[in-house]
């Protein structure tokens, strides 16, 4: 691939699905021009086509937690410091994978008399420190990558438990708040916490609205919350309010 196709394979998986007119205009090209690269791309298995659009490849291994967390690093802090006023002294707490929930996390301490259980071992990490935590963590498989546990480790963990509240995070969501991971793995894992904890928050930055992944994980119609750094489209938001889900971006 010559250095345009990098960027355009990078762009594309950053900003979601965009309009070939779209993709010209970003890298100031013709459309013909830019047909003729999607076309290269997407016979390498790289980026997909669909009706004058491309669409990000659903892969099914999401990027590093490093490179995650300073990805709309701002935004993350942001639905830390919302979340913060879900949660109160002396509660039970499920901690699922992801760097947004690792960001709340960091900013636990202030509580008093948690119960925290979790297979993120950077959200362990953190709160490794606190002064009044009774933390449990899984043990099986480590995804090394990720530093979290997966799979059906992860699972069982979960449902050996309840909880007051569950945090989660995934990995896209399209215009309709369908909600969507990289694997089966991750999938088992959200299940488990969505059936074992009493009050449920997503956790969403702004960077996986309207995009889709593999595997299907749920809608945001499961959660009583969602948490998030900017507003969504109005027509979600209507229809999350419908369904007596309380959405919370500010």
């Amino acid at each position: 691939m010559n250095q345009r196709h990098h960027e355009i394979v990078q762009w594309v998986n950053e900003q979601g699905r965009q309009t070939l007119q779209a993709v010209a205009n970003q890298f100031s090209v013709s459309v013909q021009t830019i047909r003729s690269d999607i076309r290269l791309l997407a016979e390498k298995g790289l980026l997909l086509r669909s009706h004058g659009e491309v669409i990000p490849f659903p892969h099914r291994e999401n990027i590093s937690f490093d490179q995650r967390r300073i990805r709309n690093a701002e935004g993350k802090k942001r639905i830390a410091d919302l979340c913060i006023s879900k949660i109160s002294d002396y509660q039970s707490i499920f901690l699922g994978s992801g760097s947004s929930v690792a960001a709340v996390a960091s900013q636990l301490n202030e509580f008093k008399g948690l119960q925290v259980m979790t297979t993120n071992l950077h959200a362990a990490r953190n709160l490794c420190e606190h002064p009044d935590c009774e933390l449990t963590i899984s043990g099986g498989k480590v995804r090394m990558r990720d530093q979290d546990v997966i799979g059906g480790d992860a699972m069982r963990f979960f449902q050996r438990y309840r909880a007051d509240i569950g945090l989660f995070s995934v990995a896209a969501t399209n215009k309709h708040g369908d909600l969507f991971d990289f694997t089966d793995d991750d999938v088992m894992a959200v299940e488990a916490l969505v059936n074992h904890c009493h009050y449920r928050i997503l956790l969403l930055d702004s960077t996986k609205f309207e995009k889709e992944s593999r595997c299907f994980s749920g809608k945001m119609s499961d959660y009583d919350c969602v948490i998030t750094d900017q507003k969504p489209s109005d027509s979600l938001l209507s229809n999350l309010k419908y369904q007596g889900v309380e959405v919370v971006y500010e």
